[in-house]
C-alpha cells in the first residue's frame, strides 16, 4: 500500500514539475472564445523563464514575446472588425497550442448576486424562470459565447480563474446566467455580430466583496475587516509553506462531477473495515468541519464509526441515511461501497443509500465516507436539517448514526492545487490554521477572486444586478457603488460603461426597505457612463428570485444599443430629474420621457405624496404636462417634497408611452 502511494506521489511530482515550463494560457484563452473586436488584445500565460513565445492569429496579425523570469509572458495582438472563426497559434520552443473556432465580436461582463446568478433554468423548483423550457429548446446561437468564472473567495487578488467559453446551445444555456443570456440574445438579433458574455456572479453577496482593497480604504466602515484580511494574508502564507512540502496536483477545474476519477489519492484501503483508525482524531457529527479544529478546509476527508446491531436487525434490509454533505461522498459499509453522491450542487441532499439484506451479515457495521468539499462556504456531513441514522426496513426501527466520528485529511485544496497527505496523520496535525475566517460576503474577496483575474481581458463593458445584500445600509451603498465602478474601470484601465438592474420591490426586512437601496442606486446615475434598467414592474412579492428576467436582460440591452451602437431606440423609463415650486404645485421634471408621459391606474392610489415642512407625507394629486408632472394637495400649501412610489413593495404606475416605467425616488433627504 505504501509503495503504491509513493509512486503516484513521485508521478504527482514529476508531474506538477513539468507544468511549470510547460506553455500554459490563462483560462480565458481557449476554444471557442470572443475576442473583441477592433482592439489591441492582451493575450498572455505561462511558459518556461525565458523562452520565446510566438502567436499567429489566420486573420494575418503575429506577434512574439519573452517570459520574464517568473515564467509569465504577454502579448498584443490587433482584433479585425467582428467576425470569424478564427484560430490562433500559440508557440513556445517545441510546445505549440493552437485554439479553434474563434470569433471577434463584442464581449461584455455580467457579474453581480444571485439574481445575476440565476441560471436560464431557474432555481428550481422554488424559483423558475418564466418560459424557461422554451427559451432553452431553442437557444441555438452559434455565435454567442458563453464563459462562466467559477465562484471563489480570496484574500489576495488572483491571477487566473477557472471556466471555458462554450457556445450558446441548449445543453449550455440553461445553466448561464438568464439575464447575460437575454442581454446577449438581444444583442446579437440587433448587431448580428458575435457576442460573448463573461458571467462572474455570486449570490447572497454585498458590494464590498466585489471591490478592490485600493477602494474599500477609503472607507472606515472597513478599516478593521482589512486590517483582519492584512493579517491573515500573512498567515495563509505560513499554510502555503506548511503545504509545500507534500507532492501536489494542479487542477484546471475541481468543479467536474469526473473530479473523482482525475485525482486519486491512492487511499482505498481506508475504507476497509479492519483499518486501523486509532490514532486519528474524532469529530462529533453532524457538523460543518470549518465550525471545528480543521477551521477553514478544503479538500478530502475520509470519516469511520463502528456501529453494532441488534440480532433482529442482521439479515435485514436497512436504509443508511447521512444527511446532507458539502459536496461529494463516497460511503462504504464494511468495505464495500453502498452508495455515492458525485454531482455538483448536491450538496443540500440527504444522501439516503440502501443496504440490501445478504450484505447486511454482520452484527458489526464498519461506516467509512469520504468526503469532498470543493470550495465555498461550508464543508462536510453538516446534516442540514436531516438526521443520521440506520433503519430497519422491515420493523421502522432507528440507530443513530450521529456523535463521534473518527476522521482523517487526506488531501488539501488549496489555489487549484491538491496537496496529497496520504497516511502522514502526525504531521496533519501540525497543519497551520488560518484565524481569520472569510467568505464570499468578506470585504475584497470576490474582487479578488473573480474579477482581478479577468481585468487583462479587453471588454466592450459590464452589466450588473446586485443590491439586495446591501439594503440593511443604503447611505453606505451611496458610496460604495460608485467607488465599484470606479475601481474596476481602473482595473481596466477602460472607462467602459457600466449599466445596471435597479433592485426590484421586495419586503425587506430592517430597518430600511428595498425603496432607499433602489434611491442609491438611482442617485449613481450620476457617474458618467453609466445606465440603469428599472424593474419596478418585474418584482415578485414572494421571492426575491423574480422570474421574469428576459425584460431585465432587454433593457440593459437598450442602454447598450442606444449609447455604444447608436440605435435610434427608447432606452430606459423617466428618470427623476428636478422639482420647481410653484405656489402650492410642484413641478417634477424627468429625464427619458420619449414620446410622453403615461400614469396607469391602480387600486392602491396613484402612489404620488407630498409634505410640506411637517415633512408629514399626505396622498397626492397629480397631472401630466408635457414632459413632466404637476404635484399637489389640497392639504398642503407651501409644499417641500415628493416621493413617488416609496414603499417596499409596489407596482408602479408611472410610465412612459414606449412602457418603460419610471423608477421611484425622493425630491427629499430627511
Amino acid at each position: 500500500m505504501k509503495l503504491k502511494i509513493i509512486s503516484f506521489l513521485l508521478l504527482a511530482f514529476s508531474a506538477l514539475c513539468f507544468a511549470q515550463t510547460e506553455l500554459q494560457l490563462h483560462s480565458l484563452f481557449n476554444d471557442n472564445m470572443v475576442l473583441q473586436q477592433k482592439t489591441k488584445v492582451a493575450i498572455w500565460g505561462k511558459a518556461k523563464p525565458n523562452s520565446k513565445i510566438e502567436i499567429k492569429a489566420n486573420w494575418g496579425i503575429a506577434s512574439k514575446a519573452i517570459t520574464s523570469k517568473d515564467s509569465v509572458w504577454k502579448v498584443f495582438l490587433q482584433t479585425p472588425n467582428a467576425g470569424g472563426p478564427y484560430t490562433l497559434e500559440i508557440k513556445s520552443g517545441d510546445q505549440k497550442r493552437i485554439l479553434n473556432n474563434i470569433l471577434v465580436g463584442e464581449v461584455w461582463i455580467c457579474s453581480g448576486q444571485s439574481n445575476m446568478e440565476m441560471p436560464l433554468k431557474g432555481f428550481l423548483p422554488k424559483d423558475p424562470i418564466h418560459n424557461s423550457e422554451e427559451e432553452i429548446q431553442n437557444a441555438n446561437y452559434p455565435n454567442i459565447r458563453l464563459f462562466t468564472v467559477k465562484t471563489i473567495a480570496s484574500l489576495d487578488p488572483k491571477t487566473d480563474c477557472v471556466g471555458k467559453w462554450d457556445e450558446c446551445t441548449p445543453a449550455s444555456a440553461g445553466n448561464f446566467s438568464a439575464v447575460g443570456y437575454f442581454f446577449a440574445k438581444k444583442l446579437y438579433s440587433e448587431l448580428k455580430i458575435p457576442i460573448g458574455i463573461i458571467h462572474s456572479s455570486w449570490g447572497g453577496t454585498p458590494a464590498e466583496a466585489w471591490t478592490s482593497k485600493k477602494y474599500l480604504s477609503a472607507f472606515s466602515e472597513f478599516t478593521s475587516t482589512l486590517k483582519s484580511i492584512d493579517e491573515n494574508i500573512a498567515a495563509k502564507e505560513n499554510l502555503r509553506l506548511w503545504l509545500g512540502k507534500f507532492p501536489s496536483v494542479q487542477v484546471s477545474d475541481y468543479n467536474r462531477n469526473d473530479l473523482w476519477n482525475s485525482i486519486d489519492p491512492q487511499d482505498s484501503g481506508l475504507c476497509k473495515s479492519n483499518y486501523d483508525d486509532s490514532k486519528w482524531p474524532t469529530m462529533n457529527l453532524p457538523i460543518n468541519w470549518e465550525k471545528t479544529a480543521l477551521w477553514q478546509f478544503n479538500g478530502f476527508i475520509w470519516f469511520r464509526k463502528n456501529v453494532k446491531l441488534p440480532e433482529s436487525w442482521i439479515g435485514k434490509e436497512i436504509t443508511v441515511e447521512l444527511g446532507a454533505i458539502d459536496d461529494y461522498d463516497v460511503t462504504y459499509m464494511n468495505g464495500i461501497r453502498i452508495g455515492a453522491t458525485e454531482e455538483l450542487k448536491k450538496w443540500k441532499d440527504n444522501r439516503i443509500y440502501k443496504v440490501n439484506a445478504e450484505v447486511n451479515d454482520n452484527k458489526l457495521l464498519s461506516f467509512a465516507i469520504r468526503v469532498h468539499d470543493s470550495g465555498g462556504v461550508g464543508g462536510g456531513i453538516y446534516g442540514g436539517g436531516f438526521k443520521m441514522r440506520l433503519i430497519n426496513t422491515d420493523s421502522g426501527e432507528e440507530i443513530p448514526l450521529g456523535g463521534e466520528w473518527k476522521y482523517m485529511p487526506i488531501a488539501e485544496l488549496f489555489e487549484m492545487k491538491y496537496f496529497l497527505f496520504a497516511d502522514r496523520l502526525e504531521e496533519v496535525k501540525l497543519r497551520p490554521k488560518l484565524e481569520y475566517f472569510y467568505d464570499q460576503r468578506t470585504p475584497t474577496a470576490l474582487y479578488n477572486g473573480m474579477i482581478a483575474p479577468l481585468t487583462n481581458f479587453s471588454i466592450k463593458g459590464v452589466i450588473w444586478y446586485q443590491g439586495e445584500s446591501n439594503t440593511p445600509n443604503p447611505y453606505l451603498y451611496e458610496k460604495l457603488f460608485p467607488a465599484l465602478i470606479n475601481n474596476w474601470r481602473e482595473s481596466w484601465g477602460i472607462n467602459f460603461p457600466f449599466y445596471f438592474v435597479q433592485i426590484a420591490p421586495y419586503r425587506h426586512g430592517g430597518k430600511f426597505g428595498s425603496e432607499y437601496l433602489r434611491d442609491a442606486q438611482r442617485k449613481s446615475l450620476s457617474v458618467p457612463n453609466t445606465g440603469m434598467a428599472v424593474t419596478l414592474d418585474l418584482g415578485d412579492s414572494v421571492t426575491v428570485h423574480p422570474g421574469n428576467k428576459k425584460p431585465v436582460g432587454d433593457r440593459l440591452a437598450l442602454w447598450a444599443l442606444a449609447k455604444q451602437y447608436g440605435k435610434q431606440t427608447v432606452f430606459s423609463g423617466p428618470l427623476y430629474n428636478s422639482m420647481k415650486i410653484n405656489g402650492n404645485k410642484v413641478e417634477i421634471i424627468f429625464d427619458y420621457t420619449g414620446s410622453g408621459l403615461e400614469i396607469r391606474e391602480s387600486v392602491k392610489g396613484n402612489l404620488f405624496e407630498i409634505a410640506g415642512d411637517d415633512k408629514i407625507f399626505k396622498p397626492a394629486v397629480v397631472k401630466i404636462e408635457g414632459a413632466k408632472l404637476i404635484v399637489w394637495s389640497n392639504e398642503i400649501q407651501n409644499p417641500r417634497a415628493v416621493r413617488y412610489a416609496w414603499k417596499n413593495l409596489v407596482n408602479p404606475i408611472l410610465y412612459n408611452k414606449e412602457g418603460l416605467p419610471a423608477s421611484s425616488f425622493r425630491t427629499d433627504s430627511w
